[in-house]
């Protein structure tokens, strides 16, 4: 078959397959209150380096991608950051969630080895080609945690708001920190420009909770999912938009990093991904798939080779059925029709 004739049996453009990639850039501001963190020091280091790798890959293989980024990260010290920080701030019960009790001493600032702050990155992604950089809110705000309240999120996306202002971006997208999708705050987020967000899959091992609400069992079978297919293989129909804003975009799979304990189950765990990229493509749905860039900060060759297999598995189906690459932005503006795009792509290059 020649390449004249593959494009012609293409489907439909509205009718193509998508694969959208969100990554959580969040670094310390994601794992400080977990008692392991200091041992977790090494994959926040390294992410400055698997940053400007996955750059390059995605350039490769032509990839869009959207970044939500902490607004903590866009701050080059904590001077900067305590002038964009909201006078309400989250009141968890729980007092260890909140990162206003742990902030970086003065003369901490961006560089090479920080995992507090990164302009310097943030400028890297928006001037990379068909990245969008998005809000994973202001200070990794937890929506389903005791004590915190609708009031005190809303400021904290306006301060995100305001912080990545500063570097020349308007946000567009948001990931909930630990997928705590909360339907009662989606006012606010769409107050704050929000178009789309990162909904959780329908299965009910991804529902939203609390993290003491999580269980062992959840977690577990989260786990198990990853290499067998405990749950559906969460390829969705893009959204219609049937009411108010943001569009949930859902999410479909957790790219977990690469570990020798499990090494013997690494096909298995491509496998499960390549089949669901698969059935989106053939299918026209959506494929999401999200993962944390300190998750690549450590055995970074390791989880570079096995995206390589990811992304050359999407080019054979963006060949064979015309699946293309989206980041939210750029599907939220698909979604919601022609002429969008300069409004809802949400892609700017920082100043």
């Amino acid at each position: 078959m020649t390449p004249n004739e593959t494009t012609n049996n293409l489907p439909p453009q509205n009718e193509r397959g998508r694969f959208v990639i969100s990554l959580d850039f969040e670094l310390y501001w994601g794992v400080r209150h977990l008692p392991s963190v200091k041992q977790y020091f090494p994959n926040l280091v390294g992410a400055r380096t698997a940053i400007p790798a996955l750059l390059d890959l995605f350039s490769e293989y032509e990839i869009h991608a959207t970044w939500a980024t902490v607004g903590f990260l866009f701050c080059d010290q904590t001077r900067t950051l305590l002038k964009f920080a909201p006078s309400r701030r989250p009141g968890y019960e729980n007092r260890i969630l909140s990162p206003y009790y742990d902030l970086p001493p003065e003369g901490v600032t961006d560089g090479p080895e920080s995992v507090f702050f990164a302009p310097s990155l943030i400028r890297l992604i928006a001037k990379t080609a068909h990245q969008e950089v998005a809000t994973h809110s202001f200070s990794h705000y937890y929506c389903l945690e005791k004590g915190q309240d609708i009031e005190a999120f809303r400021q904290d996306l306006l301060a995100a708001r305001a912080a990545a202002r500063a570097l020349g971006l308007e946000l567009r997208s948001l990931v909930f920190p630990k997928n705590q999708c909360n339907d009662e705050y989606l006012t606010a987020c769409a107050e704050a420009g929000i178009l789309a967000y990162r909904g959780n899959p329908s299965s009910w091992l991804y529902r939203a909770a609390a993290d003491d609400e999580q269980g062992y069992v959840r977690r577990l079978c989260r786990l198990l999912d990853t290499y067998l297919p405990l749950a559906s293989r969460n390829c969705h129909p893009a959204p219609v938009r049937s009411g108010n804003l943001p569009l949930n975009l859902r999410g479909s799979r957790f790219l977990r990093p690469y570990s020798s304990l499990f090494r013997m189950f690494e096909p298995l765990r491509l496998h499960r991904i390549k089949r669901d990229l698969t059935e989106a493509a053939r299918r026209g749905l959506s494929y999401h798939l999200w993962w944390h860039p300190h998750n690549f900060g450590v055995n970074t060759a390791s989880n570079l080779a096995f995206l390589r297999k990811i992304l050359e598995h999407y080019r054979s189906l963006h060949d064979l059925y015309g699946m293309e690459s989206l980041n939210m932005g750029e599907m939220a503006a698909d979604c919601l029709g022609a002429g969008a795009d300069s409004q809802l792509a949400g892609v700017a290059i920082a100043q």
